[in-house]
């Protein structure tokens, strides 16, 4: 028997990079997987990878520039499949050209960022909830960022919205438990998605590696292992967790990089 035999599930923006790995993840251990993004196509091509490894998934809109589409997608599953038990909010994005720091980003590029990071993560949360009431326990799990548990000297918005889910997630937790919600968040850290890689010379990524102790960037595949733990029974006794899966970045002393450093030089 697998650990979410018979479970529906909800992965937003997962036709690649985190959103993909958690919706195969989910989908090997038993869920009906719904793929919600914004491609039709590229979510079919998914879909035919998890029928093809005897999973079971299905396609539903979720638009990230169509707000009714947030909680629209929560409430076309449910009338389809008569509940949700899992909802993994993965969809989070920043505009690099508007994000910046606190002196140079403009108060409505900031609140643009982080209302769009923090209203689907709220509304597809707020409609599973409504629609669990007759139904039994829903697992929600969020996904944040270890930028919004670290300041950071850029991406403002973008850490101002995760630390925002991450309050958002407790809230959720404390207020949803008695009638069996749970709400957990997972922070990455650097995940080496395909983004990433397009956008990190091989010079930064050296750099980077010497403030992750465990000398990696992570995978998907680690992000979704959090995720599988959180939406499954394994963590039936947990709710408003905080789980940074980052390599043990920002445990050391602030002088950890520098003595990397000095080591690699000999």
């Amino acid at each position: 028997m697998s650990l979410l035999d018979n479970k529906i599930a909800v992965v937003t923006a997962s036709t690649r990079g985190i959103g993909r790995a958690c919706a195969l993840k989910l989908a090997a251990e038993g869920a009906k997987v719904y793929i919600a993004a914004r491609s039709a196509e590229r979510s079919r091509e998914l879909i035919d990878t998890v029928e093809k490894e005897g999973g079971h998934a299905a396609y539903v809109r979720f638009d990230a520039a169509d707000k009714a589409t947030y909680a629209g997608c929560i409430r076309e599953v449910v009338e389809r499949e008569g509940r949700i038990d899992i909802l993994v909010n993965n969809y989070g994005s920043t505009d690099v050209k508007r994000d910046f720091d606190v002196a140079n980003t403009a108060f409505d590029d900031m609140q643009d960022i982080v209302m769009d990071n923090l209203r689907s993560v709220y509304e597809t949360s707020q409609a599973a909830m409504a629609a669990m009431k007759d139904t039994g326990g829903l697992a929600i799990v969020n996904i944040a960022s270890v930028g919004g548990v670290f300041p950071d000297l850029s991406r403002e918005a973008y850490g101002l919205a995760k630390a925002a889910i991450i309050r958002l997630s407790k809230d959720i937790a404390l207020q949803g438990a008695r009638q069996g919600v749970r709400c957990n968040v997972v922070c990455p850290g650097c995940i080496a998605t395909d983004a990433v890689a397009k956008n990190m010379t091989e010079d930064f990524v050296k750099a980077f590696l010497t403030t992750i102790p465990l000398n990696r960037l992570g995978e998907p595949e680690d992000i979704a292992n959090a995720v599988l733990f959180y939406a499954s029974d394994m963590s039936a006794y947990v709710t408003g967790g905080v789980m940074e899966v980052s390599g043990g970045t920002g445990i050391g002393s602030p002088m950890y990089p520098l003595y990397q450093m000095m080591d690699a030089r000999g």
